[in-house]
């Protein structure tokens, strides 16, 4: 019999193959929650996931297609860009990624394309891939370039905690000249359309200080009176139910404590250090503010426990069931009719 609710097609891709990419991939593969959800297409290479296949006795088999075709009870794998090299575990090199960048910009053209209704990605590494002449400094910035969205937002998610950054990947002392009452405004706004769309009864959104005591009224900075301040106050008259700036040493246990629905940190480490203190193994990546939907694992590739079996697939899996709730919500989802 075939049901009449379509499965969104999600394109994962395998990152560095001398991570734990393909270990976490074939994991999350073999839960049969992660089926009930999407329609799962791998980027990236065979055999890399059939050499660490037995990590996953479970898990479907793998079969290489030239483009998205499916047959039951397998996985499609599909293969572009350049030969994969031979797979050092735990060893830092140009070809991997060269790969992982090719196999994350195939999926991405993809979903751009239509043709999948959004990319779930595996690590890579930033060292790697400018070893292999890029100039990006990970995911974001090349799915951003891609897209034409110089607004993109990275984003954390967990069922404890949800966090928006107004910036990434940049040093310190440049991600405080980022603090700017039209960043935080734009990164607020992006922040609600995404709880909008995960279609949550509240929508309470809180927004940190950059200073200790959020300034404590202009004695520990300025910041919070001369550029938060004035975002709040707009996304207010905007009907946005955001309040703040609040101290950044206690707005994320508000959070936890059901105080908040999502927090919009001011740098990087501001919101990466909690959540990974409370959500390692389950948090999310996501990519906000972009036109396709893009998550990713909340952490790296973890050479020092590639090719042993032991790595957590929880984020993968998170991920992708993230991946294909946001992707539900969007009216033009690419989907298959499942087969019941």
């Amino acid at each position: 019999m075939t049901t009449n609710t379509p499965k969104p097609i999600l394109a994962l891709t395998m990152g560095d193959v001398n991570g734990i990419g393909p270990e976490i991939l074939v994991k999350a593969l073999a839960h049969p929650q992660l089926w009930a959800a999407c329609h799962p297409v791998v980027i990236g290479d065979i055999r890399a996931l059939e050499s660490v296949q037995a990590f996953a006795p479970q898990c479907p088999p793998f079969r290489v297609s030239g483009d998205l075709d499916f047959a039951e009870g397998s996985i499609t794998v599909i293969q572009p860009g350049p030969p994969m090299p031979a797979m050092q575990p735990g060893r830092l090199t140009a070809e991997a990624g060269h790969c992982a960048v090719e196999w994350l910009k195939y999926a991405t053209q993809l979903a751009i394309d239509g043709q999948v209704a959004g990319i779930v990605t595996c690590p890579l590494n930033k060292k790697g891939i400018q070893l292999a002449g890029y100039h990006y400094a990970g995911h974001t910035e090349i799915i951003s370039e891609m897209t034409g969205s110089p607004e993109s937002r990275m984003s954390l998610f967990s069922s404890q905690l949800r966090i928006v950054h107004i910036s990434a990947h940049i040093p310190l002392a440049a991600a405080i000249n980022q603090v700017r009452t039209d960043r935080i405004t734009e990164t607020i706004r992006i922040a609600h359309e995404a709880l909008l769309r995960l279609g949550l009864p509240q929508r309470r959104i809180a927004v940190a200080g950059l200073n200790p005591h959020a300034g404590e009224e202009t004695i520990l900075g300025m910041e919070e009176d001369r550029e938060i301040a004035p975002a709040v106050n707009q996304c207010q008259m905007e009907g946005i139910e955001c309040t703040g700036p609040y101290p950044p040493d206690t707005i994320f246990l508000r959070a936890m404590r059901g105080e908040f629905d999502l927090v919009v940190a001011m740098y990087h480490d501001q919101g990466h250090v909690p959540f990974k203190m409370v959500a390692m193994d389950e948090g999310v990546n996501i990519t906000l503010g972009i036109p396709i939907v893009r998550t990713s694992v909340d952490h790296g590739t973890a050479y020092d426990i590639a090719g042993k079996g032991v790595a957590n697939e929880g984020s993968l899996l998170a991920a992708i069931e993230l991946a294909a709730q946001f992707a539900q919500s969007r009216s033009d989802a690419t989907s298959i009719q499942e087969k019941a």
